[in-house]
């Protein structure tokens, strides 16, 4: 987001709305190496159920913004599309960067820490990580819902008229991927940099695991183990044969984190990633009710635990009580053949 000047800070806030007006909303489309990241595409979804005009948002460095403003400009429930390229913006940090209804973006890691800045700039509250959502074109009332309690409770919340402008995260998972089609166009503006030359903070680096396999955030497919793989030797040679004859990305429960099976990027639940895919396999994995607010909306659960009381029983669609040192060899060979 790019940082707001003051004039436009006041004329906003000194908006009135003596009735309610269209919804027009922007849309933070974060892009990696010149592709669109899949979860901002959920969010534009999200964005075109609120029923009114849906602008979106890319900024970043020279080299890669062009490519990804020819891809965004034909992408499905977009209006209109604004753009802004600096090299300043080649690594976004919320200390530099900042007339709508709504402001949304995924609930990513870089939207959590640009829009509630610009939300305080405004005074103005932002809703986070929801799920559903309804606009009242009549009173102007927008309604989300998100889960609270690791997922065992929905919070509805209502952002009333009297807020000017609605900042909202979206949970990808909860949003099909808005869709290109090649016969639409959104016009395309650009935008000019606002240069910050006393910004607070440098980044220095950025460390990206590397793998083949498909990323865990937007698999299909997911095998994720737990501390019964023992240690991170186990952890390789038993889960990557299986996850490689599936075509799936490798997970892991905060406990085999914690204990060094894997690394953090991989870890699924409450405290890592949220993910709802075609299939979700869990070796080893008993449970705990953090692990189950990152996986419990996938579509087909399999588990495989000794224990027949394991609480991830309640939500596998498919389980089995066995030994998953002796049950994951198996399905290699029977998948390989």
């Amino acid at each position: 987001m790019l940082k707001a000047r003051i004039s436009l800070l006041n004329r906003v806030l000194a908006r009135s709305y003596a009735t309610a007006v269209s919804p027009h909303a922007l849309v933070f489309l974060e892009h990696r190496q010149g592709d669109l990241d899949s979860a901002s595409l959920s969010a534009l979804t999200a964005a075109s159920q609120l029923g009114g005009q849906v602008t979106g948002l890319v900024v970043g460095s020279p080299e890669e913004v062009p490519s990804v403003v020819e891809k965004a400009k034909r992408l499905n429930g977009l209006t209109t599309l604004l753009h802004c390229a600096s090299p300043q913006y080649s690594t976004l940090l919320p200390e530099t960067n900042s007339p709508f209804t709504h402001v949304v973006s995924a609930h990513s890691s870089s939207a959590k820490s640009i829009l509630p800045r610009v939300a305080a700039k405004l005074d103005v509250p932002a809703v986070s990580d929801i799920t559903s959502l309804e606009h009242d074109a009549a009173s102007g009332n927008t309604t989300f819902t998100r889960p609270i309690y690791a997922g065992n409770a929905i919070s509805t919340v209502r952002a009333s008229s009297s807020i000017p402008i609605k900042f909202f995260t979206v949970r990808s998972t909860a949003f099909a991927a808005a869709g290109v089609e090649d016969a639409a166009e959104s016009s395309v503006k650009a935008l000019d940099p606002v240069e910050v030359s006393d910004a607070p903070t440098e980044h220095i680096s950025t460390s990206l695991t590397k793998s083949d396999r498909p990323d865990l955030g937007v698999a299909s497919r997911v095998v994720s183990g737990g501390r019964a793989l023992k240690n991170a030797e186990t952890f390789q040679s038993t889960l990557y044969p299986l996850a490689d004859a599936l075509g799936a990305a490798v997970g892991a429960s905060r406990a085999a984190v914690d204990a060094g099976y894997a690394d953090n990027s991989l870890q699924v639940g409450q405290t890592g990633k949220v993910v709802a895919p075609e299939l979700y396999m869990a070796l080893g994995i008993s449970g705990a009710i953090q692990h189950l607010a990152g996986m419990k909306d996938s579509k087909l659960i399999v588990a495989v635990n000794k224990d027949p009381d394991a609480p991830i029983f309640q939500v596998a669609d498919v389980g089995l009580v066995a030994d998953l040192f002796e049950v994951v060899p198996e399905m290699v060979e029977k998948l390989k053949q």
